[in-house]
């Protein structure tokens, strides 16, 4: 196996852990908007950490590295989704 696709894995892997823990908090009645909300500032506290450091904060371009990342991330994911959809022989809904 390449580096490429175990270093695919394992992020595929830590996605998965991800999903899995905002599913438990589904579970226990928390309700989807919360949840997404806190998922959200969880990996903007976590980005932050990561751009400047636990004691840094960032300036507004590395608020707008932040965001294009997180902005890449969803368009990734739905060219995904639409992909799927369209090998099931399925329409893609519009928004």
């Amino acid at each position: 196996m390449s580096d490429k696709t175990e270093q695919l894995a394992e992020f595929t892997a830590l996605v998965e852990r991800f999903v899995q823990l905002a599913n438990e908090m589904k579970g226990a009645g928390k309700p989807l908007p919360m949840i997404n909300a806190a998922l959200m500032s969880a990996s903007a506290t976590y980005g932050t950490y990561v751009a400047a450091g636990n004691d840094g904060c960032l300036r507004p371009s590395g608020v707008d590295k932040v965001v294009d990342a997180y902005r890449n991330q969803v368009i990734k994911i739905q060219e995904l989704k639409r992909q799927t959809i369209h090998s099931e022989g399925k329409d893609i809904p519009t928004e």
